[in-house]
């Protein structure tokens, strides 16, 4: 852990860094590597100086909450706080994604359907605003509540207070095969409503739909019960065991990270699926950022582009993260499937958190401008990576937009961490942009700061 003087001596340079920068500049974090997919997310222009925002500041066990810099990555915060038995209440799927990425973003897992996203367990905030300031802010503070969903254009947080779960050392698995993807969404409904299946606690629940008739639920429960546990950072693939078997065990630690190994299955992109390449593949090298950085070389270099056009292909990149409400799972899934063709998906329940009140009574939930979900609604995400051809009459980018279409269609949003087609009046009507303008007139007067729209939607 770093400490607080460290910490202080990250933020003063920060703010010499901000000093540095042309007043007629715009004001962007100097990051080598994103988790972003949208155009234009690598630049690498002079900027911010975050080099010493990336670590743990302090663990309080007693509080139960760990006081965090905004650059630090999920992987070094669980390495903090699991030691003390505790955990996030979110914890993203990939080890590089920040906390400060996640509160800015967006970040949904398996205990989504019952934590809610991971701004809504930050119980305090510094940001970086457009105007060189640190500001400290809380729950029901404007600046607080509008900057999740606003990917840098109110600031960047610094330093994030968040509250911890206590957690075993083991997590039992289920995984549940349905045939009829409204059978699935009933059991979501039911597990969010009970947070038990079958007379059993359920902690983390996601899943995958390899096709419309066979869709898995992943049922999770916390355990301090001893005894062997599966692995799957080596020969074995994770995804592929929910179809191979019922039950499952795994250590808290291969739990959090159990998509990161392969990337979900998106390292078949490099063949890593296959046993040959598999052993040969070094354990340290599979890892989501990695893969990342593959991708990144790859776009660079143009190897798959000048693949495609000697097989006179065009290819469009499909990289999505969708929620619609869960009695609208089935139709965005068959849709999805018929119109697209990737396969499979990832399914994720969410519902906004709600407080719990006297006697175990849970309180309504509050509600965040800047990506308007309905509370007491439970959502499904369903999350959707890879390329498909672009067929004859088409453009690059009409199959983001049908996406686009039908999820509003559906009553549901996307996420913005990729490319974004929406026309300026639907995306400020989706994304409270409204109410984002008015906060940062308030803390970023000169605009240093590029607006949410700029940032987040594909222009050319």
């Amino acid at each position: 852990m770093v400490g607080w003087e460290t910490h202080a001596e990250g933020v003063r340079r920060l703010v010499d860094s901000y000093a540095a920068i042309p007043e007629d500049a715009p004001v962007r974090l100097a990051k080598r590597t994103s988790n972003l997919f949208r155009s234009g997310a690598h630049d690498r222009t002079q900027g911010l100086d975050v080099s010493g925002l990336t670590g743990v500041i302090e663990v309080d066990p007693a509080a139960g909450t760990a006081d965090v810099q905004g650059m630090c990555t999920y992987e070094a915060l669980v390495d903090a706080t699991l030691p003390h038995g505790f955990i996030p209440l979110v914890v993203p799927q990939l080890r590089t994604i920040t906390l400060g990425g996640a509160v800015t973003g967006l970040g949904i897992e398996s205990t989504s359907f019952r934590n809610g996203l991971p701004h809504e367990s930050v119980l305090e905030m510094d940001v970086f605003t457009g105007s060189g300031e640190v500001v400290t802010v809380k729950p029901g503070d404007r600046l607080f509540d509008a900057f999740p969903n606003s990917y840098g254009s109110l600031g960047y947080a610094t330093r994030l207070r968040i509250e911890l779960e206590r957690v075993p050392a083991y997590v039992e698995l289920r995984h549940l095969r349905f045939r009829d993807l409204d059978e699935l969404t009933a059991a979501v409904e039911r597990i969010t409503a009970d947070r038990a299946w079958e007379g059993q606690r359920v902690d983390g629940l996601d899943g995958v739909a390899f096709s419309p008739q066979e869709s898995y639920l992943t049922l999770a429960t916390w355990s301090d019960r001893p005894g062997a546990t599966s692995d799957y950072t080596g020969e074995r693939i994770y995804y592929r065991s929910l179809q191979e078997r019922d039950r499952d065990r795994l250590t808290m630690h291969d739990y959090l990270w159990r998509w990161d190994t392969d990337w979900f299955w998106c390292s078949g992109a490099f063949g890593l699926h296959r046993p040959g390449v598999r052993r040969l593949w070094p354990r340290r090298y599979r890892r989501s950022d990695v893969y990342h950085r593959l991708i990144g070389f790859d776009a660079k270099v143009g190897f798959s582009a000048w693949r495609d056009r000697r097989q006179g292909v065009r290819r469009e990149r499909v990289i999505q993260d969708i929620e619609v409400p869960a009695d609208r799972t089935r139709a965005f899934v068959e849709w999805f499937d018929a119109e697209v063709g990737m396969r499979p998906v990832w399914l994720c329940p969410l519902r906004l958190r709600e407080a719990e009140g006297p006697g175990g009574a849970r309180l309504a939930a509050r509600t965040w401008p800047s990506y308007p979900l309905d509370p007491g609604t439970t959502y499904v995400n369903v999350g959707f990576w890879g390329t498909v051809p672009i067929a004859d009459g088409r453009s690059d980018g009409d199959v983001n937009r049908m996406v686009e279409l039908k999820v509003s269609e559906l009553g549901g949003h996307k996420s913005l961490y990729s490319d974004a087609y929406y026309d300026r009046a639907t995306f400020d009507a989706l994304y409270g942009t409204a109410n984002l303008d008015e906060v940062r007139r308030e803390h970023d007067p000169d605009g240093r700061l590029t607006g949410l729209y700029e940032k987040a939607v594909r222009t050319r």
